[in-house]
């Protein structure tokens, strides 16, 4: 049990004194590049899947 607690008293020292976290300007900063990339993947992926849809209907046209 003892390395139990140790465990959670070295990862608590860790999490508290060693990472350094970032700052709320930082973080919107950050929380802003991924919802515009985001948005972006979308776009982009209902671009290809439109326009495969389109391709699809045509060559289906076709083969009628």
């Amino acid at each position: 049990m003892s390395k139990i607690g140790t465990y959670f008293s070295e990862t608590r020292n860790e999490l508290v004194n060693k990472v350094s976290w970032p700052t709320w300007a930082e973080l919107q900063s950050s929380a802003l590049v991924v919802m515009v990339s985001s948005v972006i993947i979308a776009l982009v992926v209902f671009g290809m899947d439109f326009l495969f849809e389109l391709l699809m209907k045509e060559a289906y046209n076709l083969i009628k």
